[in-house]
């Protein structure tokens, strides 16, 4: 889940529960004792910490943090939070809001994996 996206709704008091549902996740695949090491890949204020949480519980397993860098953003932080002023307000429905959070949230970094279609074998 992503705070910026769920301002003013029912989920935003949800954060620190996905925290820890990241962080059971973890413990759960690494409890089945089959792993020589792990790597952990992260990227926000909740999946970084979720792994690092879980990973914890196997202290003897060599683990490695990749933090996948700043998530870019088509949308500056001022006008972002223009928008989001002019929702509370009242004067954007709830359409605008959603376009203003999703152009704030589109770069590579805002997921934990990337999906790109398979390309056929040249062979």
């Amino acid at each position: 889940m992503c705070d910026g996206v769920t301002q003013g709704t029912p989920a935003m008091e949800m954060s620190l529960f996905s925290r820890d549902v990241i962080a059971v996740a973890t413990a759960v695949a690494l409890s089945h004792d089959v792993f020589a090491g792990a790597l952990m890949l992260g990227v926000c204020d909740k999946f970084e910490p979720g792994l690092l949480i879980g990973a914890l519980q196997f202290g003897h397993l060599p683990t490695v943090f990749v933090p996948a860098g700043p998530m870019t953003s088509s949308l500056s932080n001022s006008e972002k939070s223009k928008v989001r002023e002019q929702a509370a307000q009242g004067l954007v429905g709830r359409p605008e809001l959603l376009a203003a959070e999703s152009a704030a949230y589109h770069g590579a970094a805002s997921a934990l994996f990337t999906v790109s279609p398979q390309q056929p074998d040249a062979a």
